[in-house]
């Protein structure tokens, strides 16, 4: 597995058709580190990619960025690692601003089971 540190997190590439993300403590993501963020998987990754988002800090997006973050078409499913009833509100909100834009996305409280999810645990 290899890591990149980007501007707002880590990013762990697991293998060519999968990462997990794990954003920063208290950052508000804006639509420049979704751009970073879209560039990078788009980069590093080959199509389509699953994801394997890990709520494990607190953080928040600025509008735009929550119409952004979920406009890849390359990405085919996204696994959520909730850790607390903050981090499963937040993903609620995010889901019901961008509507049915993304369908394909699976919360979980524990690693292994959005491993097993992704076709990879």
């Amino acid at each position: 597995m290899k890591n990149y540190r980007l501007s707002f997190g880590t990013i762990n590439i697991i293998n060519n058709k999968l990462a997990e993300v794990i954003v920063d403590e208290g950052v508000e993501m804006d639509e420049a580190m979704v751009d970073e963020y879209h560039d990078f998987l788009l980069d590093n990754l080959e199509a389509p990619f699953s994801l394997l988002v890990n709520k494990k800090h607190a953080y928040s997006y600025t509008f735009q960025a929550q119409r952004k973050i979920v406009s890849l078409e390359e990405i085919k499913n996204i696994a959520i690692i909730i850790g607390s009833s903050g981090a499963l509100m937040s993903i609620k909100t995010l889901l019901a601003i961008n509507g049915n834009t993304y369908k394909n996305i699976e919360m979980f409280q524990k690693r292994e089971e959005a491993l097993v999810w992704l076709g990879v645990g």
